[in-house]
């Protein structure tokens, strides 16, 4: 799955992007103004970022700036700014499109896919990920403990990949809730304890920290 930040102050345009690109099989992360966009961005690994120029605390072209500064991942402002000034600002600091208000989401999403297939020679060599003796084959979707096959469902595998993705994060129920379960979930948070619980017993080792009242994390990996 491709992550998008989307980096926006106005709730009924967020909300409008979140459905959309949720619709489109992306995941969605918002921020409301530069300083969360700027903290969210450090948090997890993102494939495309979606950002708004006026934002309050730091605007977009500070946030362009200070991303660009440690990361060339793909970045489009989505702003009502129009002049050519503007725009060339923006091309300035390395952006890789830009759109201007209002926008036609059909071609907005067909410019992020481009974009991404462009882009996405990295996501195609991450084959596997490795954690101590863990192994998650990410195209097959099986699971090995010092190369003995762990029978995990496709649910357990994919709470189990977001953790290896994120060592070091807290997550809250909720988080994996909207993260794997896509915002259509609406029964007992309790469901994430029984993956939880399940891969546990599966794996044979008590890698999931419990963090109480709050959530899980997998704790990093020393290299």
């Amino acid at each position: 799955m491709y992550w998008i930040l989307v980096v926006e102050d106005d709730i009924d345009i967020q909300e409008l992007l979140e459905n959309h690109l949720l619709g489109a099989g992306y995941g969605v992360v918002l921020a409301s103004d530069g300083v969360e966009a700027i903290s969210l961005f450090s948090q997890r690994e993102y494939d495309l970022i979606l950002l708004d120029i006026m934002l309050p605390k730091i605007d977009g072209y500070g946030v362009c700036e200070l991303i660009r500064k440690q990361s060339q991942i793909p970045i489009v402002m989505l702003t009502a700014l129009d002049s050519e000034a503007d725009q060339i600002k923006g091309l300035d600091l390395q952006i890789d499109d830009y759109i201007t208000k209002p926008f036609s989401l059909p071609i907005l999403k067909r410019k992020i896919a481009a974009i991404l297939r462009r882009t996405a020679g990295h996501k195609e060599t991450e084959k596997s990920l490795y954690y101590k003796n863990i192994t998650l084959d990410l195209e097959g979707y099986k699971a090995f403990v010092e190369d003995k096959d762990i029978d995990l469902t496709a649910k357990e595998f994919e709470v189990l990949r977001e953790f290896l993705l994120n060592q070091g994060r807290v997550f809250t129920r909720q988080n994996l809730l909207n993260t794997l379960w896509n915002y259509d979930f609406f029964g007992d948070e309790c469901i994430i304890d029984t993956h939880i619980k399940n891969i546990r017993k599966k794996v044979g080792i008590d890698l999931i920290e419990t963090i109480r009242g709050v959530g899980y994390r997998i704790a990093k990996e020393n290299k």
